[in-house]
């Protein structure tokens, strides 16, 4: 247990070793001068181009400022973002709550549909039931995100005014007036989520319910809605969880487009606005983020394992 848990630990460290060099690197290489940038194209005091490249070590090699950026972040200091002076790590911790309640709340939407969808779809394999559900999984995968956002701006706050276009209310201001502020972007996230989630639990049930500890169960008697939410239900949510995992982890980035859409100011919002502003150190700071919070999510989806199935914590 001691060599696995070293061995997780070992593979984490070098790929966030990896997601920084390369986020460093892509950044590095976007076109054009950040200073140009973050002056514009007006007059520029004497001596102002000098000082941003010293305070961003721009003439630095590239290793060099990796390595001393590494160093700072490794600390917890990421820098302090030269638009809004304001420094990284705060911007994140601000920014943070706002997509993290949008990425929970599309899962537990997308898992709440899913499971009975895709049960019923392995329960019902080849008849009606399973016809309809998997022709109305393969509209929601062929629908973007952004699209089936817009129609619900169109029909809930154009054509009825049950909920507000745009803006958000965080949850100090009360749940009710969160939750119209949030409900719309948290289903037009869910969307494609539900239908791969569901797909999955349906695959993976369908062999389930082949086993032979399955077979018995039936033969003892017991009732199918027993059989499959206690007995192929678990066994059949290993993939579930690894997909969740990735989804969960995804979305603390992949928010940029609904966010953008609903005028939301969480961390997508900020990165887009970061990098048409070409501010490097909050890019930098907001990515890298990202891809730790995934690693490090994607490692306790696979330690998770050992609870969902008393076969993986035996061996």
């Amino acid at each position: 247990m001691v060599k696995t848990i070293a061995f997780i630990l070992l593979r984490l460290i070098a790929t966030l070793l990896a997601v920084t060099f390369l986020t460093f690197a892509m950044v590095a290489l976007l076109p054009g001068d950040p200073v140009d940038t973050i002056l514009g194209t007006g007059p520029r005091p004497p001596g102002i181009e000098e000082q941003i490249r010293a305070d961003l070590h721009l003439d630095d090699p590239f290793l060099v400022r990796y390595v001393n950026w590494l160093g700072d972040a490794v600390t917890g200091d990421l820098g302090s973002s030269y638009i809004t002076d304001q420094p990284v790590a705060d911007t994140i911790s601000q920014r943070l709550p706002v997509t993290a309640q949008l990425a929970f709340m599309s899962i537990f939407i997308s898992v709440l549909v899913a499971i009975p969808v895709g049960v019923m779809g392995a329960y019902k394999q080849s008849k009606w039931q399973d016809s309809v559900s998997s022709a109305g999984v393969q509209v929601a995968l062929s629908i973007p995100n952004f699209i089936f956002g817009i129609f619900l701006i169109w029909l809930f706050a154009v054509k009825l005014g049950w909920l507000p276009a745009s803006n958000w209310n965080r949850l100090s201001d009360g749940v009710v007036p969160n939750l119209k502020t949030s409900i719309l972007p948290a289903f037009a996230l869910a969307l494609g989520q539900m239908a791969v989630f569901s797909r999955l639990i349906r695959s993976d049930m369908i062999s389930t319910l082949q086993e032979n500890y399955i077979l018995s169960a039936r033969a003892k008697g017991l009732s199918d809605r027993y059989i499959l939410f206690r007995h192929a239900l678990r066994p059949s949510s290993l993939s579930l969880m690894t997909i969740i995992g990735i989804s969960f982890g995804a979305l603390l980035g992949g928010t940029v487009v609904i966010e953008t859409l609903f005028a939301i100011p969480g961390l997508g919002f900020s990165l887009i606005n970061a990098i048409n502003g070409r501010d490097i150190l909050l890019i930098q700071g907001i990515t890298v983020f990202i891809a730790v919070m995934f690693v490090i999510i994607n490692t306790v989806v696979d330690l998770l394992y050992a609870v969902l199935d008393p076969r993986i914590r035996r061996s």
